[in-house]
């Protein structure tokens, strides 16, 4: 049954990438903001059939915890599901992503109407610069910044090495820091064909200050709150 509900969301999430990437491309005229609206219908569209075709649900923690001007989200990364959900999920946001996604058929198109953050990850410190920089820049124009601090997808139960990007610009900027954790590998393994059916989880931790604190300082502060909220996040498959 898995099988056959990963086939189905598969031909309809293509349909819609091929259609909301040529949306993407006559919405060239809009504002930032105007366009994201637009494109991101996608997000809600995919996110809707996760939920009635594969049965992947989620639930909020700490809603209440998203302060009320633009900020840096720095979330663990498990799958392609908090890829296309955080987009939904959170105000305006513009992603931190390597370039090379700009570059992939249709899905880089509209991706790049969306006025991600591309960088090149193999810069190293010029990489970390054009965090710093364009993330200033759409801070200023009321975009948060979503920033994976772990680069790369990392499978359910294990930990990579935290980036000190989203935490040098936040200690540049001084915008505060909202830590997410979440369980959604468990359900959209990474690089996985077949998706299971349950719930998500995302938590969202109360929002870090960040004015007066070094990048290493709130690397530590987030990466501590996340790897411990891990741990305490029911299994998504026993919502089902």
């Amino acid at each position: 049954m898995n099988l056959f509900r990963s086939v189905i969301f598969a031909v309809l999430q293509t349909v819609l990438t091929i259609f909301f990437s040529v949306v993407a491309l006559f919405s060239f005229p809009f504002s930032a903001h105007a366009r994201y609206r637009l494109i991101t219908g996608y997000n809600h569209m995919v996110i809707w059939l996760a939920r009635w075709v594969l049965g992947i649900q989620y639930v909020i923690l700490g809603a209440e915890n998203l302060p009320t001007q633009p900020s840096i989200i720095l979330a663990k990364h498990q799958s392609a599901w908090e890829t296309v959900a955080f987009l939904c999920l959170f105000p305006p946001i513009s992603p931190v992503i390597k370039q090379e996604l700009l570059k992939v058929p249709f899905f880089g198109w509209a991706f790049r109407m969306l006025s991600p953050i591309a960088i090149d990850r193999g810069a190293g410190r010029e990489a970390l610069k054009q965090i710093v920089s364009q993330g200033k820049e759409k801070l200023a124009q009321g975009f948060w910044v979503l920033v994976f601090p772990e680069g790369t997808r990392i499978a359910p139960g294990e930990k990579g090495r935290y980036g000190i990007g989203g935490g040098w610009l936040a200690a540049d900027s001084g915008a505060p820091i909202v830590p997410v954790a979440h369980n959604a590998g468990e359900v959209w393994p990474k690089n996985a064909f077949i998706k299971r059916p349950g719930t998500v989880t995302v938590s969202i931790g109360p929002a870090i200050e960040t004015v007066g604190k070094s990048a290493a300082d709130l690397t530590r502060e987030v990466e501590a709150w996340i790897e411990g909220e891990m741990t305490r996040l029911p299994p998504a498959a026993a919502r089902q």
